[in-house]
């Protein structure tokens, strides 16, 4: 909690919360502790021990007016106070979720049948649990494909294939800080963290800010090395039965060439040698451009 408050408060301007800055210098990155602390009606020393962690439960009273303080979103709030008051079957949540977790089959079998729609599961550490024949098809020969985070850090090529890849990133980083909870309730996403901040320093510093946000609905363009430019609409829905899975969906304009090109990668992967089912590692990184058979409605021929 004490990390989460330093980052937000250091992201808030004095501006935002209706100060004006004095004539002196200001040698902290957006507002002092004891600006927060008078903002928010609470001593100053009871705000420093918020920050260090020697303060560990604060009244629902002291949460929401820091959270005005600080000028929190209903999401940042509620991440705030499930750092203050971690729940006790956390742990139990992600262990029902790991990568093998089994995703219910009417559940497959639906995404299976949506031929210009691409979609698959994840977990809260955004592993690709199941993907549906549209999905493989837009997603192979993609390295890292089995997390879409490291998908987005570790593969070079993700700048290209997420034509809005800062953007896409940033939300991505958002949503797991948001499923992360207090530190130690998923080693396993710690790890992740921990692997990617190592390798990327721009990763680090996105993480440090403690954004949360989990985005229901966004638009997401995506460059794929044979089909072009894609333009589509992503959808993220929780499925009954199955804690902190998602639906992740894709879906472009009804009767646009994105549509038609999702349709096309779909068939593609349903007719590709070796076709599977399931989510996991995109091979060694094999082009698609050599296994898609030419289409002269889409330019290919």
């Amino acid at each position: 909690m004490g990390d989460f408050l330093r980052a937000r408060r250091e992201l808030t301007t004095p501006e935002q919360v209706g100060i004006v800055p004095g004539g002196t210098r200001r040698r902290t990155p957006g507002l002092r502790r004891e600006e927060v602390a008078l903002l928010a009606g609470v001593s100053i020393d009871y705000y420093i021990r918020l920050e260090q962690g020697r303060e560990r439960r604060p009244s629902d009273q002291v949460l929401q007016a820091i959270a005005r303080a600080l000028r929190l979103d209903a999401e940042a709030t509620e991440h705030l106070y499930e750092l203050a008051r971690p729940r006790c079957h956390r742990r139990e949540e992600y262990e029902r979720s790991e990568p093998d977790a089994r995703v219910d089959a009417n559940l497959v079998r639906l995404m299976e049948a949506w031929d210009a729609v691409a979609a698959y599961v994840v977990n809260p550490r955004l592993d690709v649990l199941v993907r549906n024949a549209v999905a493989r098809g837009l997603y192979e020969g993609l390295e890292h494909s089995d997390n879409l985070l490291r998908l987005a850090v570790l593969n070079p090529r993700a700048r290209e294939f997420y034509l809005d890849w800062e953007t896409d990133t940033r939300r991505k980083i958002a949503h797991l800080r948001a499923a992360a909870g207090p530190e130690g309730a998923d080693p396993a996403l710690d790890e992740l963290v921990s692997e990617l901040s190592q390798a990327s320093e721009q990763f680090r510093r996105a993480w440090e800010r403690h954004d949360v946000r989990s985005r229901t609905r966004a638009p997401v363009r995506f460059h794929h090395p044979v089909m072009g430019d894609l333009f589509t609409t992503m959808q993220v829905l929780s499925i009954d039965g199955s804690p902190g899975l998602k639906l992740v969906t894709f879906q472009a304009e009804r009767g646009s060439p994105s549509e038609c090109a999702l349709a096309f990668l779909g068939r593609s992967a349903l007719h590709a040698p070796g076709a599977c089912r399931g989510g996991g590692r995109a091979g060694n990184g094999a082009s698609a451009a050599g296994r898609l058979p030419r289409w002269p409605g889409l330019g290919l021929g």
